[in-house]
C-alpha cells in the first residue's frame, strides 16, 4: 500500500490523472470514467464529483484561442467563412477533448485536497 504524501500537488497529480493521496494510482479507468478506487493505495473515489466544472473551465481558454485564431487569420488572409469554419470547428473539438481529462483530474484532486464533497458539503479526508 502506498503512503500518503502531503507534498503532492493536487494540480500536478490531477493533470497527470493520478491518485490525489499517493500520486501513483490511476484516477481514470476510461477517458473520463473515474475509477472506483486507487489501484496503488486503495483510496475510495466515491467522493469524486467534478460536475460541469472542467467543461466550464475549458470553455474560456478554448474560446479565446479559437476566436483569436479566427480573427487573426481573417485579418491576415481574408479567408471565406466556410474555410474558417473548416479550420476552427475541428480545432474547438480537438482542444476541448485534449483539455477535458486533465482538468477533470485536477478538479477531483483539488476536491480531495480541500475536503469538498458533492452538494457543497465539507467532509473529512480519508487519509487512512
Amino acid at each position: 500500500m502506498a503512503e500518503h504524501s502531503e507534498g503532492l500537488s493536487p494540480l500536478a497529480t490531477g493533470l497527470k490523472g493520478r491518485c490525489p493521496r499517493c500520486g501513483e494510482g490511476h484516477l481514470f479507468t476510461g477517458f473520463l470514467t473515474v475509477a472506483e478506487s486507487c489501484d496503488a493505495c486503495g483510496l475510495d473515489f466515491s467522493f469524486a464529483d467534478s460536475g460541469d466544472g472542467p467543461a466550464v473551465l475549458i470553455m474560456f481558454p478554448v474560446g479565446t484561442i479559437v476566436v483569436a485564431g479566427w480573427l487573426i487569420t481573417d485579418a491576415l488572409f481574408g479567408w471565406p467563412a466556410v474555410a474558417q469554419l473548416a479550420i476552427w470547428l475541428p480545432m474547438t473539438l480537438i482542444l476541448s477533448l485534449l483539455m477535458l481529462r486533465p482538468f477533470k483530474g485536477a478538479m477531483i484532486n483539488l476536491q480531495y485536497k480541500t475536503g469538498a464533497r458533492p452538494g457543497g458539503e465539507l467532509g473529512e479526508r480519508d487519509d487512512t
